[in-house]
């Protein structure tokens, strides 16, 4: 019976050379980045960028121009929003449009949980979501404005109806299509583990489909901003009070002109603040850290 062979080492094969080398003499090489790429790579220097560009060619147009009625610069309104804001003529007005924001907001977006829980867990839900949806998505809210004032009166009730109509359509139909394009696979592990009704929305389907749900809640929240501001401009002026769509109006029949494009910057101002801080934090501690983002 022959032995077994012995595996071959260093020492059997002298051709072979081998040195033994510290992992300290190993380094990882490394290039400083240049200004242009460290401005490049920053999501927020590069939006500050645009932003520059956009105010410098506003700047530039309205000098040009040279008619204060019509375009007033950027520096003009700029002067205009920060002596609305220190005179205090400004902020309590947005603070008006805000809360009645977030009290239709809010409703649209229970009103759409409930709506898209009944869908997911019936039949007879989804076909009641899914017709509805096809009648009142292409229906404009501020269109509803007028029946609002008919019903409810020169009430915050108004607004909070066509806010409601403008949110809960679009959080209702991207939820529920995020839901649907839930893989089967995590259908089956949550009723494997006894998931039911709510429990199941819950835990399996509202974590799968959170990117269609935010995106859901970002184009409720764009809808009812414009439509709160469009139906102020409305409703300020039957009620001779009311928010920041009011303080646009208002001005305008004063030719304030600056003092016009300072409410709208004002409102441009909010749009980026929410969709730059709020939600952009709620993307970076849910979809981003749970690797659902690709960029």
């Amino acid at each position: 019976m022959r032995a077994p062979e012995r595996p071959a080492t260093l020492a059997d094969r002298p051709e072979r050379l081998a040195a033994t080398v510290d992992a300290s003499d190993f380094a990882i090489a490394t290039k400083p980045l240049s200004t242009w790429e460290t401005v490049a790579n920053n999501t927020v220097l590069r939006k500050v960028a645009i932003l520059v560009v956009l105010a410098l060619i506003w700047e530039i147009y309205a000098r040009h121009l040279n008619n204060q009625l019509l375009v007033p610069t950027f520096s003009a309104t700029v002067q205009a929003f920060v002596t609305a804001v220190i005179s205090g003529e400004l902020l309590p007005k947005v603070w008006v449009s805000v809360k009645v924001l977030l009290v239709g907001y809010a409703s649209g977006i229970a009103i759409a949980a409930a709506l898209t829980t009944f869908a997911t867990t019936t039949r007879i839900g989804s076909d009641l979501l899914e017709t509805l949806t096809a009648m009142f998505i292409p229906l404009p809210a501020i269109a509803l404005l007028p029946l609002a004032l008919i019903w409810f009166g020169l009430t915050p009730l108004s607004l909070s109806f066509v806010l409601i109509h403008s949110v809960l359509w679009p959080v209702a139909l991207n939820t529920h299509s995020g839901f649907v394009s839930v893989s089967l696979t995590l259908r089956m592990v949550g009723k494997n583990y006894g998931l039911r009704g709510l429990r199941y929305v819950a835990q399996i389907l509202i974590p799968a489909a959170f990117p269609s749900i935010l995106t859901g809640l970002k184009i409720g929240w764009a809808f009812a901003w414009r439509t709160l501001i469009a139906a102020e401009l409305i409703f300020g002026a039957q009620s001779g009070s009311g928010g920041l769509g009011w303080f646009i109006v208002n001005n305008k029949n004063i030719l304030d002109i600056p003092n016009v494009f300072a409410g709208l910057l004002t409102v441009i101002i909010i749009g980026l603040l929410v969709e730059n801080v709020i939600f952009r934090s709620i993307e970076t501690r849910t979809i981003r850290r749970w690797g659902m983002a690709t960029s």
